[in-house]
């Protein structure tokens, strides 16, 4: 099922709204893809404007920086806590805000590997 992101035939007050066009090809986004913890992939998706953007689809290594600003490449054990849905924690989905477990300690996610194509995370103090 495609996700159609174009404006509601209804309006705030619940009344009908009289849509003046049909959809769009361009007001359709894609399915998701959920970053996990496993082999490195990335995947190059065509974004409107004839840009580009990285996804990360698996990852074993995040890029975690600590409170002298050095960065170190370490691996990623399993994520711990994810605020945006409690289930991605048993499915080690990736994403911003996300809590995971290092070698070098606790860590949260600053970057957004749907987007970037990196991952970046802030080491916590615990």
């Amino acid at each position: 099922m495609t996700l159609w992101q174009g404006k509601s035939k209804r309006k705030i007050t619940g009344g009908k709204r009289t849509y003046h066009r049909k959809k769009r090809k361009f007001e359709i986004s894609r399915d998701y893809e959920f970053p996990v913890i496993s082999d490195e992939k990335r995947k190059i998706v065509k974004s409107r404007g004839n840009n580009k953007k990285v996804r990360v689809a698996g990852a074993e290594k995040a890029n975690i920086s600590d409170e002298e600003g050095n960065v170190n490449r370490v691996e990623i054990n399993n994520v711990v806590e994810n605020p945006a849905n409690p289930n991605y924690v048993q499915r080690n989905i990736l994403t911003k805000g996300a809590v995971i477990e290092t070698e070098e300690g606790k860590a949260k996610i600053t970057s957004r590997p749907g987007q970037d194509g990196v991952i970046n995370a802030v080491l916590i103090e615990e």
